[in-house]
């Protein structure tokens, strides 16, 4: 039986026990020195506590925290007492030794430090109890969405993110040297969600990077990205998977709320809203006509057919202001600004743009599942060897399916408000940075 090593367990800052002799490390965030103590505050994952030293009953225990330097990495074993003198928390942690586990150096970080210098030091950035609690909140989103998936029978699967063929459109993806041919770097497992379907498995998901070579520096692109991809089989509609998403979201929404909804509002000054009500859809062209009605707003030419940052913006303050809500599904795009591979219904696509809070966070649909209609539309977008193996799924039966796809990263920066992706990115890759 293997057997850990003679030091005492660690305690976690937020499981000490009073007057029970304890061994806390992580983490000093602060040292301070005062004419008869030393006071030293430590975090680890759970919290924090501050530990006081006394310079009369320990001098050498004094002597030796005051040459540890912040950032550094302890261990403390002693005993946590009640404290009314000690105003976060009332509680002290007395400590009989100490052992420095890993010394640093003085932080190139400031306070004011720019964003791009924060970046550059990124491990030491994520050290920051906010930006800490960014990817707390982000990964019981996920679970909530996950939990959520599972509960409606769908099954996780992991796609290639490495493949022979341009995906999709054939544009703004990255190339690779794979051994003695050229490779791609996916923009996402759109191929390989509906061979999933053409496999049988009627219900998949997906979170996982994705990669687009847009040459954008944009506060809500990034060439590097997590995606929350779903497929389904068998729907009648893209109104089915608007149902879904909806219900996804609301449930995901909710969970959120319960559990980190006060810390939220404290933190980032924002309200988590769960949506008691249908979300409003409207037609892409009557949407246009709205925002010229209301806010004398026209579409510019180029983006005619589509929606642009403007537009998403002032859609949300239309369905704030019409249906009391911060979602808006939009229909009826042109499909010369979509996907080959989606379906049509009197030449419209059959799909969906989701705004939540003035940013588009969803493009769904119903796919083309019938093999000479979609090698068609293939060939009307110039799309002909590259996705031969793409056109094989659907050769030998394939049921109705669609899907979608969320940003992750994108969906976090809408929730806490916050200004810009990279903030909720573990590390942020655009056209500039490949580092750290």
């Amino acid at each position: 039986m293997l057997k850990g090593g003679f030091k005492m367990k660690r305690t976690l800052i937020n499981e000490l026990k009073e007057n029970t002799e304890s061994n806390i490390r992580g983490f000093i965030t602060k040292v301070r020195d005062t004419k008869y103590m030393v006071f030293i505050v430590v975090k680890d994952t759970s919290g924090h506590i501050q530990v006081s030293i006394e310079k009369k009953d320990k001098e050498e225990l004094a002597n030796n925290a005051l040459e540890i330097t912040t950032g550094s990495v302890v261990s403390f074993t002693g005993t946590m007492v009640k404290s009314e003198y000690v105003k976060d928390g009332g509680k002290e942690f007395l400590p009989e030794s100490l052992e420095v586990l890993s010394k640093a150096e003085v932080s190139p970080l400031e306070d004011n430090s720019n964003i791009d210098t924060r970046m550059d030091y990124r491990w030491l950035d994520l050290r920051d109890e906010k930006n800490h609690l960014i990817f707390e909140i982000q990964s019981y989103l996920v679970e909530s969405m996950r939990e959520f998936m599972y509960q409606n029978n769908f099954t996780e699967l992991h796609f290639p993110k490495m493949i022979a063929a341009a995906s999709e459109s054939g544009s703004e993806v990255f190339e690779i040297k794979y051994f003695d041919r050229k490779a791609y770097l996916a923009q996402s497992p759109q191929f390989y969600k509906q061979m999933a379907m053409a496999s049988g498995y009627e219900r998949v998901f997906e979170v996982a990077p994705a990669f687009r070579a847009e040459n954008s520096n944009s506060y809500r692109h990034a060439t590097e990205f997590t995606s929350f991809d779903f497929e389904m089989s068998y729907i009648d509609s893209f109104k089915d998977l608007m149902l879904f998403e909806q219900n996804l979201l609301t449930y995901a929404l909710k969970k959120v709320h319960e559990k980190y909804g006060d810390i939220i509002k404290e933190v980032f000054d924002t309200e988590v809203i769960v949506p008691t009500k249908d979300f409003p859809v409207i037609d892409l062209e009557d949407l246009y006509k709205e925002l010229n009605e209301r806010y004398g707003y026209t579409i510019p030419t180029e983006d005619v057919g589509d929606l642009n940052a403007e537009t998403e913006k002032l859609a949300y303050k239309y369905a704030m202001e019409v249906h009391n809500s911060e979602f808006l599904f939009i229909t009826g795009f042109s499909p010369a600004k979509r996907a080959f591979y989606h379906m049509r219904k009197n030449g419209i696509p059959e799909g969906y743009d989701l705004i939540w809070r003035g940013t588009e966070i969803t493009t769904g649909a119903q796919r083309e599942h019938r093999y000479d209609i979609l090698k068609e539309q293939a060939k009307e977008k110039g799309l002909g060897k590259d996705i031969e193996f793409y056109l094989e799924f659907f050769k030998y039966g394939c049921p109705p399916h669609g899907g979608m796809a969320i940003g992750l990263d994108r969906l976090t920066m809408l929730l806490l408000n916050l200004p810009h992706l990279r903030e909720t990115q573990f590390i942020y890759r655009n056209p500039s940075r490949l580092n750290p």
